[in-house]
């Protein structure tokens, strides 16, 4: 047997349905020779004759009449599947997977999503907090969120967020016990908080002023995973942080941090949401993406 269109078996169908070629022609906005040559090829293609045809009138065979019990359950199933298609494409629904750092969920991504849920009932939303540089497409993720020097070309991208500022941050009492370091060189001989990566690297701090960059690996006496964990160490004393400042602000506003050296404090890109370059991306992403674009 030779391959089979659907399309065809849909035209034998609507010939039966509506009553005649004519009829089915009209529905389906084609010319009844078209029509007949569809009918024509299929028959041939299955090697049986489907219909009956006289001037008058048209009716299935045994064969005809049993393939079309058969087929149009089938039929109407694809006609819902398709049909639920038009509402993924349509209404906001489904899951959204977005790989992000963590920083970057804490500070930006989940203010935004939440006030996305609220709009888009329907619509899940899966954020996995991972730092290290995927193929997001490999991955099975949406988006993904990034520095913007980081983002792949093949990929679009959109800010998401103000710029972004590194603080040094000790808490009141080290500093009284242990002085005030000037500049980064001064920071030999201090205490300092580092971070270590999943991957297994360390962080580097990075220091900016009047044009001069600086980047060194302080000696730490605790090295943590986490800027959360940074943080909590260094309001209990044990030395200095270096952190983005969105987690020192609300202690750096109540005094039990304060800010080291703000003068070389570099200011570095806003994150970045970046996503395939898709066609015909879901209803869900589209909503998505329009509310980052809508946030001031």
């Amino acid at each position: 047997m030779s391959a089979l269109r659907l399309d065809s078996l849909e035209v034998f169908a609507a010939i039966i349905r509506c009553g005649g070629f004519r009829a089915a022609a009209r529905e389906r906005r084609i010319s009844s020779s078209a029509l007949s040559q569809t009918m024509t090829t299929l028959e041939e293609a299955l090697g049986i004759r489907l219909l009956n045809r006289t001037t008058r009138s048209v009716a299935p065979t045994e064969a005809g009449a049993r393939l079309l019990v058969q087929l149009t359950p089938a039929l109407n199933d694809i006609r819902h599947a398709l049909e639920d298609l038009d509402q993924l494409r349509d209404t906001p629904s489904g899951l959204i997977r977005i790989s992000a750092p963590a920083p970057a969920v804490d500070h930006v991504l989940c203010p935004l999503v939440f006030d996305f849920m609220r709009r888009f009932p329907d619509v899940k939303v899966e954020i996995v907090s991972d730092a290290a540089l995927i193929d997001i497409v490999e991955h099975g993720f949406d988006a993904g969120v990034r520095f913007g020097r980081q983002v792949a070309q093949e990929m679009i991208a959109t800010p998401l967020g103000p710029p972004l500022r590194y603080a040094i941050v000790c808490s009141p009492a080290y500093r009284d016990t242990r002085g005030t370091p000037g500049t980064p060189h001064d920071l030999i001989g201090h205490d300092c908080i580092r971070r270590r990566f999943p991957g297994g690297s360390l962080a580097s701090w990075e220091f900016e002023k009047d044009g001069e960059t600086l980047t060194i690996a302080p000696a730490a006496r605790l090295t943590l995973g986490s800027a959360h964990q940074e943080v909590q160490a260094a309001l209990a004393g044990h030395g200095i942080a270096h952190v983005f400042d969105t987690y020192a602000q609300p202690y750096l506003g109540d005094g039990r941090l304060i800010e080291l050296m703000p003068a070389w404090s570099p200011r570095l890109p806003s994150w970045y949401l970046y996503y395939p370059n898709r066609r015909h991306p879901s209803a869900a992403m589209r909503a998505f993406l329009a509310h980052v674009r809508s946030e001031p």
